[in-house]
């Protein structure tokens, strides 16, 4: 399993954490440092489309106006931490956040 975050993010470390105390083997993927190809890009915008973005964040709100109609590929593209976290992979299953829906997906 993948577990698509960055380190500094809250919800990223309790979702780890909470995986790991289930038995889960779980790869972190910072994307900041190691960031989305163009096919995970793909796969993730296919399967959540805008809402991916995390529009409450930080890197959000300092996007001017012009750059917030963009594209969300190119948003995520030119700003990886633009993209709501955590994102969790094991190759066919893919969610998004760390809710109970989420939780009860990867734990039971």
């Amino acid at each position: 399993m993948i577990l698509y975050g960055i380190p500094t993010c809250d919800t990223c470390r309790k979702a780890r954490k909470a995986l790991e105390a289930a038995g889960q083997d779980v790869r972190f993927r910072d994307v900041r440092a190691e960031p989305l190809t163009a096919e995970e890009r793909a796969r993730f915008i296919e399967a959540f489309g805008d809402g991916l973005l995390n529009r409450r964040s930080t890197t959000w709100r300092q996007l001017s106006e012009d750059e917030r109609e963009g594209e969300v590929d190119g948003l995520l593209a030119a700003h990886p931490t633009l993209m709501k976290r955590p994102v969790l992979s094991d190759g066919a299953q893919l969610t998004l956040g760390w809710d109970s829906k989420a939780q009860s997906a990867w734990i039971g």
